[in-house]
């Protein structure tokens, strides 16, 4: 698309947007009036919020975000002791925890792993 031909669209676009306010068709819109509610996560890149909102809508999370939420309900499972110690899903916590770390996102690794200590370390006092 050239620049004129985005100029255009441009002002085609603006000026239906004003045909259709003078019609008032945007006047009984939810939430008119009130300022937006923007929960943008400011470290996500520009170019992606709009994706990362969509996915959001729609129930989804990406992929990282499914690893983070998956290893926060197995920390979860092991603090309620409702996940063995050792076991198929406490393999995968650990697996996800060092996929975690390997992929960039040490922090996140490192409060997993502290809180998943934690939490074998309860179930072991409290087994005494």
């Amino acid at each position: 698309m050239s620049l004129t031909q985005a100029f255009g669209l441009d002002a085609l676009v603006e000026r239906r947007i004003e045909a259709a306010i003078s019609r008032g068709e945007f006047d009984h819109l939810p939430g008119a009036g009130r300022p937006l509610a923007l929960d943008d996560d400011p470290l996500v890149p520009p170019e992606l919020r709009v994706a990362y909102r969509l996915l959001k809508n729609a129930g989804c999370l990406p992929p990282e975000l499914e690893q983070v939420n998956e290893v926060n309900q197995l920390v979860a499972a092991v603090t309620r002791a409702e996940l063995p110690a050792e076991g198929a899903r406490s393999r995968r916590l650990r697996a996800l925890l060092i996929q975690l770390e390997l992929s960039g996102r040490a922090a996140t690794a490192q409060a997993a792993w502290q809180q998943y200590a934690e939490a074998l370390r309860a179930r072991c006092d409290g087994g005494r």
